[in-house]
């Protein structure tokens, strides 16, 4: 489904302003939160420039998932590959800091030079395990970690949801109506780009849909049947604009007649239009009840091959219950519940330092520890992941997670397409225990640590017990 341009970086801007005259005040590089430039300025004052490895997880799932599928990265590495302080850059810093821009000057010119290793987009993850780890100079690895958090954090969240509504519609297309309702456009294009990796259908996003190569879905409001005389009239005068095939809405006004209407001017339109991808959609009331009707409906009219398109305020729980009732709708639109993941709108990610300077370091504060050193993650059957140290060999039948795709601030590989992101899922999905498949009190598989980990945290731990007391 990736287009010929979906190789391209999107023109969208990423996490940049929406207007030209914003992005001529503001560059990616201010795109971050004061205290990352105020840490970078007095690590650089420090002469704390060594190798640095920050690693980025979930500390857990949101209620009622039972996993996540990575996502954001891809935006990530373009903001690292790009990153470059300039004096624009040092005048929004310093005038933030009520300081003279030369008292700023150390960051002028800073690039990210760095490695990453990353869990490839499209692939399902667990609570604690690196979605991806930084390695750089200090100040480097310090100073991106808010828009790298910002990119996966949203990411992976909407590619999770949109994830269980492929899960509960058991073989029915989805197709993405949110951009609407998104917390602003950049945000509806990738609920669309996230939608499309976990197997979406389409999107009414025509944007998304031009730039990733994915198609673009639509039909009709009802302020567009309000407009005319009477029902019948807006579906003719719509078949006249598109010739084929069109997708009446039918429940402005009574459902059953509008299906009876929207039937009669398909039947005008011949079998050519009628029977080849026309549809109706439904918007509101009981849907299950409406399908019911409508197909008995369409089927009595001679036209058993018009779809049924279901919309209106749906999720995964709302399609697992249609789905399970034996509602005959072929396809599912889904808008404002997933584009902003309403149930779970954000995820607990950390971005904690783990190595600095070859020395493994740990966080040890209550609910927030963290284990050090650099890692990898080890997949086994069933998604019985083990959690290890980078430099481990993988266990007996295990692969690991996280790939080298940025070095010296470069990328190492092409972009991803969707297509083989969706290729990850489905194999990742395929391989996840049913119990965390489920809509409904899903049970999340639980990553353990391995034994050299577990070794590196309990001397870690020791050592800083030690020196707390010694103190």
């Amino acid at each position: 489904m990736d287009g010929p341009r979906a190789g391209r970086p999107p023109p969208v801007t990423w996490g940049r302003p929406d207007t030209a005259e914003e992005a001529t005040q503001m560059s990616d590089a201010t795109t971050t939160d004061l205290y990352e430039v105020t840490m970078a300025m007095s690590y650089l004052q420090e002469g704390m420039t060594a190798p640095a490895t920050f690693s980025l997880f979930a500390r857990d799932l949101p209620a009622e998932r039972g996993f996540l599928v990575a996502a954001g990265l891809e935006p990530a590495l373009d903001y690292l590959s790009g990153l470059h302080i300039g004096p624009e850059d040092v005048e929004a810093f310093a005038s933030a800091l009520h300081r003279s821009p030369e008292a700023l000057r150390p960051l002028l010119g800073l690039r990210f030079t760095g490695d990453v290793r990353a869990v490839p987009e499209g692939r399902i993850v667990l609570a604690g395990e690196p979605l991806l780890e930084v390695t750089a100079p200090l100040p480097e690895a310090q100073l991106v970690e808010t828009y790298v958090l910002n990119q996966l954090n949203h990411q992976t969240a909407a590619a999770s949801k949109a994830a269980r509504c492929v899960l509960a519609a058991a073989g029915h297309p989805v197709v993405d109506f949110s951009l609407r309702r998104t917390h602003g456009t950049q945000a509806g294009f990738t609920a669309a780009r996230a939608g499309a990796m976990v197997g979406f259908a389409g999107t009414s996003n025509v944007a998304a849909a031009t730039d990733l190569g994915i198609p673009a879905v639509g039909t009709m409001a009802h302020s567009y049947i309000e407009a005319f005389a009477d029902e019948e009239e807006a579906f003719r005068a719509f078949a006249r604009a598109h010739p084929g095939p069109v997708t009446f809405l039918v429940d402005t006004y009574d459902t059953e007649e509008g299906v009876r209407t929207a039937a009669r001017v398909l039947k005008d339109l011949g079998p050519g239009i009628s029977e080849a991808g026309s549809g109706i959609r439904l918007d509101s009331g009981d849907l299950a009840a409406l399908a019911v009707r409508a197909r008995s409906l369409l089927d009595d009219a001679g036209l058993p091959g018009v779809r049924i398109i279901a919309s209106g305020g749906l999720d995964e729980y709302a399609i697992e219950d249609l789905v399970s009732s034996g509602a005959p709708i072929d396809t599912y639109a889904v808008g404002t519940r997933v584009g902003v993941s309403a149930d779970a709108p954000y995820l607990d990610t950390a971005y904690k330092l783990v190595e600095y300077d070859g020395r493994p370091v740990m966080k040890l504060s209550s609910a927030k520890v963290t284990a050090p050193g650099r890692k990898q993650v080890f997949r086994g059957p069933a998604c019985s992941d083990v959690i290890g140290l980078a430099d481990e060999q993988p266990p007996d039948g295990a692969t690991p997670l996280l790939e080298t795709v940025m070095r010296s601030g470069r990328r190492t590989g092409r972009r991803a397409t969707l297509d083989e992101c969706r290729e990850r899922f489905t194999g990742d999905l395929s391989a996840l225990p049913p119990e965390a498949r489920r809509i409904r009190e899903p049970v999340a598989p639980r990553a353990t640590a391995s034994g050299p980990l577990s070794t590196l945290t309990a001397r870690v731990r020791h050592h800083i017990e030690e020196q707390t007391a010694a103190a």
